[in-house]
């Protein structure tokens, strides 16, 4: 099994340790760019982690506790010896220097929060090609008071004497800022001269390195005569899936696509048109909405939506699997940013953002074995991948849809009364975007259900209808997203043809909440 499926293999990459920082799946994206693969854990098992997946380097990320606090994240010191170059970040660089001689202390007034300008005095190895002066992204409470024996300042800030330092001895290094964030001008350049020069990382990870890896690691799980229930939307990350799995096993993938009545516009056609007419796979759909939008009727908190829509696609799944004869297997295309938001991450500190329903939505008792390929990659490298795969553009670079669908754009209960004007106002929202190219430069775009009354005048009547918004976002990988403006006579265009075609609308709003705080989908 590859090196990047499994904690066994030859070795290589760079482990992350994740002290619970806002940041920690920024750095692993950063690292992947380069060409690196790079796998996070939390600081219990990362000395497990690392002697089974031998890394050539380690990062330690920041966090929001305090290093000197009794109940600090635990972190075994002997990763210091394992002869791998280590990169400590903001916390932990704090953590490497408390044990290496080092002293940590509350900094007041030395903290610093926000952009601030690094002053380079060694311009070297780690800082090679790192600009004198240039903007760095600080973000802590803490400071190193005194370094151990061995380490040398390489750059500074106005109130941090210690914002870079190093043993070039050992392999230690250390940064009080954030390299991963876009604030800090010359991060990718930082991070790239430690995984690339100091570690001198292989850079392999690339998609047709991990289609390969993926297809064996999924024979491997599903053996020579297991057979696979997958459940396919249609969407780009259960389509990847389903290539990859069918890839490896090949008639014994069984797709399910689950109408659920929560759809958009077209999908179904879509879907069948597509697995089954051009892939040749096994499909079966199931008409299944009565029984979700029953059980979803009087259902208005989204965590219990989610949770009621993913224990009934497991039934379904479930019910369809006994039918097929070996299919122990369930097979998902879940992805990292899905396992992120769902729990702390790595069983780290991070907090709960949603439940997704293919993630918090199964059941304690699931008496299947998932296949998900995918769960440890971004959305980007999926897309990559399914060119890899030869998927059409038209389904890999499409925007991304919501397990859930319709059902977290719907505010409240969930009603066929609902459901129809804002599948129709969607409708509208992609013809005229997608008719225009605008869709290229947009992560997603979309229409959300507010049953909030409004007054309108239609016909010269009075009308007291629901509000319907725009939700217009750009992100690389929904980890983080920031609302975008279309040119306005096509807002104008979009707003119109809602109010002159859905009946059910009085009014058009433009959602500008970025992400965070606000998250992409409403509910």
């Amino acid at each position: 099994m590859s090196q990047h499926d499994s904690t066994d293999g030859p070795g290589g990459g760079v482990l992350i340790v994740d002290f619970g920082a806002q940041y920690c799946q920024l750095i692993a994206r950063r690292v992947r760019e380069l060409g690196v693969y790079s796998r996070i854990t939390v600081p219990e098992r990362a000395m497990f982690t690392l002697q089974h997946m031998r890394p050539a380097a380690v990062i330690l990320s920041g966090g929001p506790r305090s290093v000197y606090e009794h109940d600090a994240p635990a972190l075994d010191p002997a990763i210091l010896r394992q002869g791998v170059p280590v990169l400590g970040i903001c916390y932990g660089l704090q953590w490497l220097a408390q044990h290496t001689g080092g002293e940590v202390t509350p900094a007041q007034s030395g903290a610093e929060y926000g952009r601030t300008q690094l002053e380079v005095v060694d311009a070297e190895g780690l800082l090679a090609g790192v600009r004198d002066g240039g903007i760095v992204w600080m973000s802590h409470g803490d400071k190193v008071a005194r370094l151990g024996p061995g380490f040398v300042v390489l750059a500074k800030s106005a109130p941090c004497p210690f914002a870079v330092v190093a043993d070039r001895a050992r392999g230690f290094y250390g940064m009080q800022f954030h390299p991963e964030v876009a604030h800090t001008e010359d991060g990718a350049r930082m991070l790239a001269n430690f995984v690339l020069g100091v570690a001198r990382c292989r850079a392999d990870w690339n998609p047709g390195n991990i289609v390969d890896a993926k297809v064996a690691a999924v024979r491997d799980l599903v053996g020579e005569h297991g057979e696979v229930v997958l459940g396919l939307s249609g969407g780009v990350d259960s389509s990847v899936a389903a290539v990859l799995i069918h890839r490896a096993i090949g008639a014994r993938l069984h797709c399910v696509f689950v109408d659920n009545g929560l759809l958009r516009a077209g999908e179904r056609e879509g879907v069948e048109a597509l697995f089954r007419d051009h892939y040749h796979m096994d499909l079966e759909v199931v008409d299944a909405s009565e029984r979700f939008l029953g059980e979803l009727r009087g259902v208005a908190d989204p965590e219990q939506k989610r949770k009621v829509i993913g224990r009934i696609f497991v039934e379904v799944f479930r019910d369809k699997a006994r039918q097929k004869r070996g299919a122990r297997f369930l097979g998902q295309g879940t992805l990292y940013p899905d396992v992120i938001e769902s729990v702390a991450a790595h069983g780290g500190a991070t907090s709960t953002i949603k439940s997704h329903h293919n993630v918090g939505g199964l059941p304690a008792d699931l008496d299947m074995t998932l296949v998900e390929p995918l769960r440890d990659l971004f959305k980007d490298e999926v897309r990559a991948i399914g060119r890899q795969l030869g998927l059409p553009s038209a389904l890999v670079d499409r925007q991304p849809f919501p397990g859930p669908g319709l059902a977290v754009r719907c505010l409240g209960e969930v009603t066929r009364d609902k459901l129809a004007p804002l599948r129709a106002a969607d409708r509208i929202v992609r013809e005229e975007i997608e008719q225009r190219g605008l869709h290229r430069n947009l992560w997603q775009y979309f229409a959300v259900h507010v049953p909030q009354k409004s007054v309108g005048v239609k016909g010269d009547a009075r009308v007291y209808e629901d509000v319907c918004v725009l939700r217009l976002v750009s992100s690389q990988d929904a980890m983080t997203a920031d609302w975008e403006l279309l040119p306005v006579d096509v807002l104008k265009r979009i707003g119109s043809r809602i109010l002159n075609e859905v009946k059910g609308y009085s009014r058009v709003c433009l959602d500008i909440s970025s992400k965070p705080p606000a998250t992409i989908e409403w509910e």
